[in-house]
């Protein structure tokens, strides 16, 4: 990581506020001035979460583009206007994908110092903060530190179904031009998983979204009684647009999950599921025939979302421009859908697509991150972890002593997307086989299927039904030339 590291000052430290901006990057007392104020402390941990909003991470790249081009999620049009025929070829020699996934590694590290910068500071910093402050900062840097090396992870390392004794990435804990040792998968997974519960111990009882009194809903919204603005502190509101701590114990049951450890998974996405402080959308809500007034996302169910109002025209560029963005071909959308059974009721499809015909055919256009011009019920948001993941969770680890209440949990899902036909199975494959159905109908656009298919070591099926054998060479992302030799690998 020595080059990484040593570039962050000078180019990408934080960007969310002019105070950051205004600090000179290379001076040791700058930082120190910096993080002298309880709002110095906010500011950094503001830009953290930023950094993560930024295109070449999770207000683009993470979250609609590499991820679901690689599990086979879009039709791209032969001429290849965004460049990503390749990528969904697995042509990791390209060099489009080189230069995206590169850069990707680089803002995912960049994040991570940032992390590291402001846990470096907060102890010496303590005295100025007060309990709630600190407990919340030092929370969400912990959290934050481990929920970017988590996805550096089932990026760049193979998964421990395959080979957790692979030395693939550093785990990063200080900010330092030495150069940081490689971990194992499974090192890796343990310094990840003891971040995020040191992060949950701190959240805990200091979290507004704990409060009985947080309602979470649409902000600004009495009708629905939302109080996700009502705190007096600005630093207090939105919590969903940080790592709070359900955020962190959802982050755990998908850790936890991809170590093959179901019953702390399930612990964690439990407590999610029994807090019943994220209510399900309304039918009303989801297919409200008023742009400024319809949810496509899904709101009220994200634990936790980046902020991305800045990518509005991005996603239009990506999605709403026929065939010179992302698109499905109308057979394949049906397919994935199952609109020919139980699916013909299914709220996404109806919700999330646009049918177009012309000479070339038919196909959908994905219009779930549609947006009225002027005013919209909800922030433009990049989803980060939903409701229905942590119900999926808890099925797949329940599955085995009970399936009857796993598949139930996943009749929870499927029923708030108007689909009444309960789930059968006939033996665990099947199981898991509908459960990866369900699950890419569900994160349709947000980067999370192929790390799905990663992490059970499952061909992926393309749109058509066509099956691409993987292996490591298709799931392990290569690591940027840089950092070999600049770290010396």
């Amino acid at each position: 990581m020595k080059l990484y590291i040593s570039i962050i000052f000078c180019a990408l430290m934080l960007t969310s506020c002019k105070k950051w901006l205004d600090v000179k990057p290379e001076s040791q007392v700058s930082r120190d001035e910096l993080l002298s104020t309880p709002a110095g402390f906010e500011e950094a941990m503001n830009g953290v979460y930023s950094r993560c909003s930024e295109a070449n991470l999770y207000g683009k790249e993470l979250t609609f583009c590499t991820p679901d081009v690689l599990a086979q999620n879009y039709a791209i049009q032969g001429r290849d206007p965004l460049g990503y025929l390749q990528t969904s070829l697995y042509n990791y020699f390209n060099l489009d994908f080189i230069t995206r996934k590169d850069s990707v590694w680089l803002g995912l590290y960049n994040g991570i110092a940032n992390c590291n910068i402001i846990l470096a500071n907060i102890e010496k910093g303590k005295s100025l903060l007060s309990a709630t402050d600190y407990a919340l900062i030092k929370g969400e840097a912990l959290g934050m530190r481990a929920y970017l090396h988590f996805d550096v992870l089932r990026l760049f390392a193979p998964a421990p179904v395959t080979n957790p004794s692979a030395a693939v990435i550093p785990y990063v804990t200080e900010f330092s031009n030495k150069v940081t040792p490689l971990s194992t998968v499974s090192a890796a997974l343990t310094s990840i998983i003891q971040d995020l519960n040191a992060a949950k111990a701190l959240l805990k009882g200091n979290d507004p979204i704990l409060d009985g009194g947080y309602v979470v809903g649409y902000p600004s919204n009495p009708s629905d009684g939302s109080s996700e603005q009502a705190n007096r502190v600005l630093f207090l509101q939105n919590r969903r647009h940080r790592l709070n701590y359900y955020a962190v114990c959802g982050e755990l049951a998908r850790a936890y999950l991809y170590n093959n450890d179901k019953p702390n998974a399930l612990k964690n996405a439990q407590e999610v599921i029994d807090s019943r402080k994220f209510p399900w959308t309304s039918q009303a809500d989801f297919i409200n025939v008023a742009p400024e007034q319809v949810d496509r996302i899904l709101y009220k169910e994200l634990l936790f979302a980046f902020y991305i109002p800045s990518q509005m025209k991005v996603l239009q560029s990506l999605f709403e421009t026929d065939l010179n963005g992302f698109y499905l071909n109308l057979n394949d959308g049906q397919s994935i859908y199952e609109t020919g059974g139980a699916g013909a009721f299914d709220l996404r499809y109806k919700q999330w697509f646009k049918i177009r015909t012309d000479a070339t055919g038919s196909r959908l256009n994905l219009q779930k991150y549609t947006r009225d011009a002027d005013s919209n019920r909800h922030p433009l948001v990049a989803p980060a972890l939903r409701l229905s993941e942590v119900f999926y969770i808890a099925a797949e680890c329940l599955y085995d002593n009970d399936p009857a209440k796993a598949m139930g949990y996943v009749d929870s899902v499927r029923l708030h997307r108007g689909i009444v036909t309960p789930m059968t199975a006939a033996s665990k494959d099947d199981f898991l086989n509908q459960l990866v159905k369900e699950e890419r109908k569900e994160f349709f656009a947000e980067g999370q299927i192929f790390y799905l298919y990663k992490r059970l070591n499952k061909p992926i099926v393309g749109q058509s039904g066509q099956i691409y054998p993987v292996g490591n060479n298709v799931f392990a992302l290569p690591v940027p030339d840089d950092e070999k030799e600049f770290g010396n690998r």
